[in-house]
């Protein structure tokens, strides 16, 4: 039997599950919003062409209005200025797309400080307990932040000193950019950086080291926890647009039962 035959037959049987780890696009779906003067992307919306009416007696369509970095989405080295020569959304090489993955599991620091920065020494005793992480691949950040994707303001969880929300400190995010053989990083957050990274030194340190360094971003993922810590392959599927800066996306999981 071939590979492709066996991969087949292993999906149809449930032996290899897909786990959907994207945000349903809606007109609720939380989105980064940035303080003045800066310009924001728009939230997500249907403006209906067409239901089976006058319009179109036969069809229901519609026109859609949204932000390349609305809902889940991934991020493309040009989006920053550190990645400004960088390929863009529809130059992601396909083995970035299709790549295996590893998941580190943080939700009980997070829970008990939104705050919480991964730090170097977080990764190094990852790969010590299960092995080194995957040339080529992703690593995928779980923080159950998740559960608060309900509404805009409990996903950024906000006060009068700005987002708290979980991320990377600047020192790992330089060395998942330089150092790890990873070839994108994802979250379940609005971004990659953490709520408070506006006032690391270099601000955004994520976006500012992955970027530059030809590395990619997954935002607003869900259901981390039904991914294996290894084992499973990671299928992004952003839409290819031509001098984009990113793209939402569906991103499944293929999980080994």
């Amino acid at each position: 039997m071939s590979v492709l035959s066996a991969f087949a037959e292993a999906m149809s049987s449930g032996v290899v599950e897909v786990v959907d780890l994207t945000t349903p696009l809606q007109e609720s779906t939380p989105i980064l919003e940035l303080p003045a003067p800066f310009a924001n992307t728009s939230r997500f919306r249907l403006e209906e062409l067409s239901r089976y009416d006058d319009r179109g007696p036969a069809w229901y369509w519609n026109d859609i209005h949204t932000g390349e970095h609305t809902g889940t989405h991934l991020d493309a080295p040009n989006h920053w200025v550190t990645g400004r020569a960088g390929p863009d959304v529809s130059q992601v090489p396909m083995r970035t797309l299709v790549a295996p993955v590893a998941v580190i599991d943080r939700t009980a620091e997070v829970a008990r400080d939104p705050d919480y920065l991964l730090e170097v020494a977080d990764l190094e005793a990852w790969q010590t307990e299960h092995g080194p992480l995957p040339d080529g691949g992703w690593l995928l950040y779980r923080t159950g932040w998740e559960a608060h994707g309900a509404t805009q303001e409990e996903f950024m969880n906000a006060d009068d000193a700005g987002p708290h929300t979980p991320g990377v400190s600047t020192e790992c995010a330089r060395w998942i950019a330089e150092q790890s053989p990873l070839t994108g990083f994802g979250v379940e957050t609005v971004g990659t950086d953490a709520g408070a990274a506006g006032g690391f030194d270099p601000p955004f340190s994520c976006h500012h080291f992955l970027m530059g360094a030809n590395r990619w971003g997954l935002t607003s993922l869900r259901n981390l926890g039904r991914v294996p810590t290894t084992g499973a392959v990671l299928v992004v599927c952003p839409l290819p647009i031509v001098g984009g800066s990113g793209s939402p996306a569906r991103v499944l999981a293929l999980v080994e039962r």
